[in-house]
C-alpha cells in the first residue's frame, strides 16, 4: 500500500512550492501542507515564468520503464505521489486549487452530492445517468466547486492551457478563475500555446498546460501497448522541441502527472449485480472510481456489510471506514472541507492487485476500460517530477 506524503513529498506541497516562488496570497486551506522537499520554491523564485505542464496518467514507474531514455526522463528529478484517490478529478482539483481533497473534497469521478440530491459525474458537472450539465438547470458550479482557484492568489500573469473540447466545460470555468484560458485542438497546439505566450509580453507569467493524450491512450488500449508507446513519443518529441523553441525566456518548466496506471482486465472487475445480497445493502450506488469506490450502506447494515466484504471479496478489496480514512489522513492535512465526509461515504473499497469494483445504473453505458487508476498501488500513486530551465 502505497499513501501520499502531504508532508513534503506529493503534488500539493509542489504547488505550495509554486506559491512561493510566485509569491502568493496566504490561502488558509493551503496553510497545512508545507513545500516539496525535492523543489522548495526559493530554488526558483528568481525565474521568470514558470510552466507546470501536467501530463494526464504519466506515472513514475512509466517513465521509469517504458519511457526511459527520453528528454522527459532526462529531465527527471524526483519521484513524488499523487493525492487519494490517485485520479484526474481529484489529482487535477489539486493542482487547479493548491490544496488536497481534504479541502477540495472532490472525491472521484462520481460524487454524491447531499446538497443536489444526485450523484454527478464531478468533471462533467452531470448526473451520473447522462443528460444536460447541472449548470443548464440553474446550478452555478462555483455552488459546488467551492475552492479557490490558485491562480486568483499569485503575483504573476496566469494562463490554462487545456484541449478545447473542455476549456469552457463548467469544471474548467469554476476553477481557472481569473487565469486566461487557451484552447487547443491537437497535442502540438499545446506546445506552441505555451510558447507564444512565453514570447508575449513582458510580464511575469504562470502556464498551467493540460494534456490528456496519454491517459485516453492507456485508458483504452492499456499501459503495455504499443499505442501508448506511440503516444508518450510523441509527447516527449513535443515537448523536446519547446524546450528548444523557448531557451533564453528564463522559463523553469515543471511537467508532472495526476496518476499513474494499472491493468485490469475484464475478468478482474467484480460487477455488484454479481452480488445482489451486498447491493440490497447499499442506499446508493457505488462512488468514486472502480479503484477506490465509496459504499453509502443502509441503516442496521453495517455489521452484515462488514461481514460480506470480509469473507467474500477478502481477496480483491480492503475495507475501510471512511471516517477513519479521513482521520488518518488519506485525504490530506488541516481542517476537512465539510462536504468531504458526506462524499465518501460510509466506507471505502480500496482494490487489490488488479482489481477493480463496478455497479451499473439505467441507461449507463457498458463499457469498461483497460487502464484504471484511483488506488493506491505504486504504479498508481507515484508520478514523476520533471523540471527544465529554458
Amino acid at each position: 500500500m502505497h499513501l501520499p506524503d502531504y508532508h513534503g513529498g506529493s503534488i500539493v506541497n509542489l504547488m505550495r512550492s509554486i506559491e512561493r516562488a510566485l509569491n502568493a496570497r496566504p490561502c488558509e486551506a493551503a496553510a497545512a501542507y508545507p513545500e516539496l522537499t525535492a523543489l522548495p520554491g526559493q530554488s526558483f523564485s528568481g525565474a521568470r515564468n514558470i510552466v507546470l505542464l501536467v501530463i494526464d496518467g504519466l506515472g513514475y514507474d512509466y517513465l521509469n520503464g517504458p519511457g526511459a531514455g527520453g528528454t522527459l526522463h532526462r529531465h527527471l528529478k524526483a519521484r513524488i505521489t499523487s493525492v487519494f484517490p490517485s485520479t484526474t478529478a481529484t489529482a487535477v482539483s489539486t493542482f487547479l486549487t493548491g490544496v488536497a481533497p481534504q479541502q477540495h473534497a472532490l472525491t472521484g469521478w462520481h460524487a454524491w452530492l447531499r446538497e443536489l440530491g444526485c450523484i454527478t459525474a464531478t468533471l462533467r458537472f452531470r448526473p451520473r445517468f447522462g443528460g444536460e450539465a447541472l449548470s443548464r438547470a440553474g446550478i452555478a458550479a462555483r455552488s459546488v466547486y467551492t475552492a479557490e482557484p490558485v491562480f486568483d492568489r499569485l503575483a504573476a500573469k496566469c494562463y490554462v492551457v487545456s484541449p478545447a473540447r473542455i476549456i469552457d466545460s463548467d469544471y474548467n470555468l469554476a476553477h481557472c478563475g481569473l487565469a486566461q484560458r487557451r484552447p487547443y485542438q491537437e497535442l502540438p497546439g499545446l506546445f506552441s500555446n505555451v510558447a507564444e505566450i512565453l514570447a508575449s509580453g513582458g510580464e511575469r507569467k504562470f502556464i498551467h498546460a493540460y494534456t490528456y493524450d496519454f491517459d485516453e491512450t492507456a485508458h483504452t488500449h492499456g499501459s503495455a501497448s504499443p499505442e501508448l508507446q506511440a503516444k508518450f513519443r510523441q509527447i516527449d518529441a513535443a515537448y523536446a522541441n519547446l524546450l528548444d523553441k523557448i531557451t533564453g525566456t528564463d522559463t523553469l518548466v515543471i511537467a508532472v502527472a495526476d496518476h499513474g496506471f494499472v491493468d485490469s482486465p475484464a475478468s478482474a472487475c467484480v460487477e455488484l449485480e454479481d452480488h445482489p445480497q451486498l447491493g440490497q445493502m447499499l442506499m446508493l450506488p457505488l462512488c468514486g472510481e472502480r479503484r477506490a469506490a465509496y459504499c453509502y450502506v443502509q441503516s442496521g447494515q453495517d455489521a452484515a456489510f462488514e461481514h460480506y466484504v470480509q469473507t467474500r471479496l477478502a481477496h480483491c478489496t480492503s475495507l475501510h471506514r471512511s471516517s477513519e480514512l479521513i482521520a488518518r489522513g488519506w485525504f490530506g492535512l488541516g481542517p476537512a472541507n465539510p462536504r468531504l465526509a458526506e462524499r465518501v461515504g460510509h466506507y471505502t473499497l480500496v482494490m487489490k492487485d488488479d482489481y477493480t469494483i463496478k455497479d451499473w445504473i439505467l441507461g449507463e453505458s457498458r463499457y469498461l476500460t483497460l487502464g484504471v487508476h484511483g488506488g493506491v498501488s505504486a504504479a498508481e500513486m507515484y508520478v514523476p517530477l520533471i523540471l527544465a530551465e529554458a
